[in-house]
């Protein structure tokens, strides 16, 4: 696979640093690449993207469910690097019994919110967090909306929904 100049001294430095935990490299559309790692390593690998090839930019982190027997969940880091104007995708798999990875708050104050939103729709505790809890969903809700089993239209009676007749006051 050609992976294009800039990337490709990045991806060296990442394979060298951590050999194999680098588990697949992928280029897309000749711009960005998408790399994923072993769970174990992906908080220092990001830190060495942050540290040692300037991407400071978090442009999202979200999850997946892939609904498959084995590595189930993915979190997918989106990150730029505005010096050298090149993006990566690092995504890392995760199993249903064991949905647990730290926090990158450390590295990117923007991974606050992104990573209490992946909690709170897939159940993905990141270890460290300064404040994990639900943003959308009742702290006592014991779902996960965005996990494929999650019925379309909800779960009858696990939430109170607001009435759908309009109040009237009388004068």
């Amino acid at each position: 696979m050609n992976i294009s100049e800039p990337h490709q001294a990045i991806i060296n430095d990442l394979q060298q640093k951590y050999p194999d935990k680098v588990l697949d490299v992928k280029e897309h559309a000749g711009a960005t690449v998408i790399v994923r790692v072993n769970r174990d390593v992906v908080h220092d690998v990001l830190e060495t993207l942050y540290n040692d090839h300037h991407f400071i930019y978090l442009l999202q982190v979200f999850g997946t469910d892939r609904f498959t027997s084995e590595n189930r969940f993915e979190v997918i880091y989106h990150i730029f690097s505005l010096r050298d104007q090149v993006r990566i995708f690092v995504k890392t798999w995760l199993e249903e019994d064991n949905l647990v990875l730290p926090t990158t708050t450390d590295l990117w104050k923007a991974a606050n919110w992104q990573e209490r939103e992946v909690y709170d729709m897939f159940g993905v505790q990141f270890t460290g967090h300064p404040d994990l809890r639900r943003m959308f969903m009742p702290e006592d809700f014991e779902y996960y909306p965005l996990r494929k089993e999650f019925p379309p239209l909800g779960i009858p009676g696990s939430i109170q929904l607001p009435s759908t007749t309009p109040d009237t006051e009388e004068d």
